[in-house]
């Protein structure tokens, strides 16, 4: 499976991914967006996904749970800032854990000629310090294998 284009620039804060989608844009949009889909895909494959809230609208709020086989929980949240579908979400995102610490998710959806739709995250944080810890977290990895569970479905006939 392809991986992601990776791409971290530390003056600006900012990490930006991106990867090609051999399904269509609206077939990948929903994919994001569908909390039935989200939890087929979203985090890696030992962990259980639950989407607690999803307020697809600005101002609404989003709240995923992923489990353990030991029963611990870790919870993210955030709320849409931007909805436009099937071309771009913009939302914060916060590890509840380390609550406090919250970046900017943008995605946008572009179709390709060929009928692909490539995917670019481009996350924004408020420190340097934010960003260092991110990566050395292993969400590198973790992206990795979320987005290959998301090309699974996607891409199935």
């Amino acid at each position: 499976m392809s991986r992601n284009n990776l791409v971290v620039e530390r003056e600006n804060k900012t990490i930006t991914m991106s990867r090609v989608f051999d399904a269509p844009r609206q077939k990948v949009w929903e994919a994001f967006t569908d909390p039935g889909l989200i939890v087929q895909w979203w985090g890696p494959s030992y962990l259980t996904t639950t989407v607690d809230k999803m307020e697809l609208k600005p101002g609404g709020a989003w709240r995923f749970v992923q489990r353990d086989e030991e029963g611990n929980e870790f919870g993210f949240r955030g709320e849409y800032i931007e909805v436009v579908p099937p071309e771009k979400l913009t939302y914060t995102f916060e590890f509840e854990p380390m609550a406090g610490h919250v970046s900017t998710d943008t995605i946008t959806l572009a179709e390709q000629p060929d009928g692909r739709t490539k995917v670019v995250t481009t996350t924004v944080f408020d420190t340097v310090e934010d960003l260092d810890g991110m990566i050395q977290s292993g969400m590198e990895d973790g992206a990795n294998e979320s987005w290959d569970r998301l090309t699974e479905l996607v891409e199935k006939a």
